[in-house]
Parts: structure tokens; C-alpha cells; sequence
């Protein structure tokens, strides 16, 4: 009686705790990045998930970095909820770990965008930007 006991208490345990976890779907994003014009530095892509932290380190759900490569690389995104979201992508091509600007704030390293590009007088809009995640994505994007 006891033995039957700890067993259902252990099965009631593990469908409570453990079946929940892979109700909640993580999928990864695979983005190609191509027409990187050198071999210098790295290509960073970071992840937002609102319109309000768009393009705001703080706003950053997810990041990652590859060493550049002249003409493609490729760059993955794993644990993903299912989801909105949108990219910004910039070649570091000295290294410093942040986008270089101008004197008018302009980037003087390469940036780019999922589903979007610069405009002439700043960055696209996250609506611009965004694309919805419901199971593993193939994003590609070229500077």
C-alpha cells in the first residue's frame, strides 16, 4: 500500500511539473546574414519583443554574436517562445561591442532589420519590423 502510494504521488509530481514544461513550445531562429562587406570584428542580432523596448538595450530578450564573415554567416536563436518579435542586426566590424555612430547619430557600421530597412531619417519601427514565431523560423537578411 505504501509502495502504490509514493508511486502515485511521484507520477501526480511529474505530470504537474514536468508536462507543463513542454507544453510551452521553444523554438529557434535561424537567420542568415549576408552581404557582409568583411571579415572584420563580429555580426551582432539582438531580439525585442514590444515596440516600447524596440531598440533599447535594456529591451533586449535575446542576443548573440558570430564572427563576421565576408559575404554570409549564420546565426541561430534558440529557446524562443512562441511569440512577435523583431531583429536588429549590426556589423561591429572593430570589435567594440556597440554600433558606431557619427557626430549626427548616424550608424556608421553596418545595421539591418527583419522584414525592414533604414529609413532616411532613422530606424524602422518595431510594427515594421516584427514577424510571429509559432514553431522554428528561417529569417534571412542581407545589410
Amino acid at each position: 500500500m505504501y509502495l502504490t502510494q509514493t508511486f502515485s504521488k511521484r507520477l501526480l509530481w511529474f505530470f504537474l511539473t514536468m508536462i507543463p514544461m513542454t507544453m510551452i513550445a521553444q523554438n529557434t531562429i535561424s537567420v542568415e546574414v549576408s552581404n557582409i562587406p568583411s571579415a572584420e570584428g563580429k555580426v551582432n542580432i539582438a531580439v525585442y519583443d514590444s515596440e516600447t523596448t524596440f531598440l533599447k538595450f535594456e529591451g533586449v530578450v535575446k542576443a548573440s554574436s558570430v564572427e563576421a564573415k565576408k559575404g554570409k554567416v549564420n546565426l541561430k536563436l534558440e529557446n524562443i517562445p512562441e511569440g512577435e518579435y523583431a531583429l536588429a542586426i549590426f556589423h561591429d566590424e572593430n570589435g567594440n561591442d556597440k554600433l558606431d555612430k557619427n557626430w549626427l547619430g548616424i550608424p556608421t557600421e553596418k545595421v539591418a532589420f527583419s522584414k525592414a530597412k533604414m529609413k532616411t531619417f532613422g530606424p524602422p519601427s518595431y510594427r515594421d519590423c516584427c514577424f510571429k514565431v509559432k514553431g522554428d523560423k528561417a529569417i534571412s537578411i542581407t545589410f
